[in-house]
This record gives C-alpha cells, structure tokens and sequence, in this order.
C-alpha cells in the first residue's frame, strides 16, 4: 500500500518537477547574479556602501577606488563566476533556457534585490555568462574593454563589442551561441539607458549620450581625485561617511560641490569608466 502511494506520488511529481526545472533554472541564475560580491567586499574591508560613491554604480571600479587591486581581482573572480554558474544551471535544459539563465544572472547583478535595484553595469557576469554559452563572446568583450581603455573611452569600446556580439557568437557557435548574446544583450544595454537615475534636462540627447557613452553629456564630468586604493573609514572619514574628511583625498557626498554632485550623479559611468 504505502509503496503504491509512493509510486503514484512520485507519478504526479515527477511532471511537475521537470517542467518547473527549467523556471528554477532561471530564478536560480538571476539569484546567483543578485549576490553583491563588490559591495560586499567593500563594506568588510572599508565600511563602505558603494552605492553612495561617486555615481552610485556598484561596480569593479569602485571597489579598486575603495580597496585597491587585490581584492578587486579575488571579488571580480567570483562576479564573473556567478555569471557563469546561470548559464550552466540553464545548460542542461537546452540553448533556450541557458540563454534565459545567462540573461537572468546579468540582471540579477544590475538590479539586485539585496541592494535595493541598485547594482553594476553587468559586464562582469556577462563575462561569465558567455564563457559558460559562447566563450567568443567573451574574448570580444574583453576585447573591446581592453581598446575602450587604451582609446580613453572604455563604454565606446563597450558598445562596438555589443554591436558585433550576436554575429560573433553566431558566427562560432551558431544558433545557441546567438541565443545567448542575444539574451545577455537585453539587460546590459537596459542598465546602460536606465543607469542608476532618470536624466535631467534634455532627455533625448542625454539618453543619446547614455547610449554612446554611458554618461549624459558628451564630455567627460571632471574626475574626483584619486584615493589611492584606500578610503578611511570610521573617525577618518568625512561628514558625507563616504570617503576621507578635509585631510583625505575623496570628499564624501556632503562635502561635494554643486557641480561635483550633478557629474556623479549623471546616470552614466560618467568620468570615471565604471566597468562591472
């Protein structure tokens, strides 16, 4: 008797189990992405929250102005890893599903529920994502991060690999390597336009610029002065509780000037080619 209940339980069960596999793949890659690895890290080492430095964007290049090189490699590992591991819960269900999974990881990472909607710019989980789907994806973004940077405009060189993504993967991998670029595409451009607030002023022009440029205008905000990979935190720092006070090299968000908010605050990476 109890082994028939359990057959029959196992019947039903089993239906369910694997059609909502596929659904558990997704939601378990956008939870992968969501885990903030950067803010983490830069509230354990430094006290500090990136999501009120400079523009806001929970990204690598925060964490290097917070803490420096070491702990911007070990945590950029595990944001491209988390990308990583949505595709591969999306593998086993096929190229459709990988591809969702990819996708979700990156929007977990740009809008993460552990960080309010804030986040990065999801290139790091992209990374991760394609090496798992269509690794010539990755080369090419990294590719046109590394000519972005020697040009002075690394979302440039973003944006040129963005363009050249599907083809690329298609070209390599065919149709689920497409399926894949495509899919990651969606968020990383949507972050891209969204940034981290409405723009201000002229909304087309700047949403022109976001798309070019990733910030809102077409020059560059002036740069705050570097902190040297270090930030004091507790009685060192300022009133804004963001960055040193009178003596240190970054101001906090009280002691900015009128003109230094509005750079910052611009939806884009503004000046300081926020990558993540």
């Amino acid at each position: 008797m109890e082994d028939r209940e359990r057959n029959e339980g196992r019947a039903v069960l089993g239906p369910l189990a694997h059609k909502l596999s596929p659904v558990l793949a997704v939601v378990g890659g956008f939870g992968a992405g969501a885990l903030p690895f950067s803010n983490l890290v830069a509230r354990a080492l430094r006290g500090v929250d990136l999501r009120q430095v400079g523009t806001g964007t929970v990204s690598g290049t925060g964490l290097f102005e917070v803490a420096g090189a070491g702990p911007l490699v070990v945590t950029g590992l595990f944001e491209v890893a988390k990308g990583a591991a949505g595709a591969a819960l999306g593998r086993r269900h096929g190229p459709g599903v990988a591809a969702l999974a990819a996708a979700a990881a990156v929007a977990g990472h740009n809008w993460s529920p552990l960080l309010k909607g804030a986040g990065g710019r999801g290139i790091s989980p992209a990374l991760g994502a394609l090496l798992v789907a269509a690794p010539a994806g990755t080369g090419l973004l990294l590719a046109g991060l590394v000519a972005g940077k020697a040009a002075g405009e690394t979302a440039v060189g973003c944006l040129v690999a963005y363009g050249l993504l599907v083809p690329v993967c298609r070209h390599y991998h065919g149709r689920p390597g497409a399926y894949a670029a495509g899919a990651v595409l969606v968020p990383l451009l949507a972050k891209r336009l969204m940034g981290n607030a409405p723009p201000q002023g002229d909304r087309a022009r700047a949403y022109l610029c976001r798309l070019l440029f990733d910030r809102d205008t077409l020059a560059k905000p002036p740069r705050l002065p570097a902190s040297g990979g270090h930030r004091p935190t507790g009685t060192e720092e300022g009133p804004g509780g963001a960055g040193p006070g009178p003596g240190g090299a970054v101001p906090g968000p009280a002691e900015q000037g009128p003109a230094e908010r509005a750079a910052l605050a611009q939806g884009g990476a503004g000046g300081r080619e926020a990558v993540s």
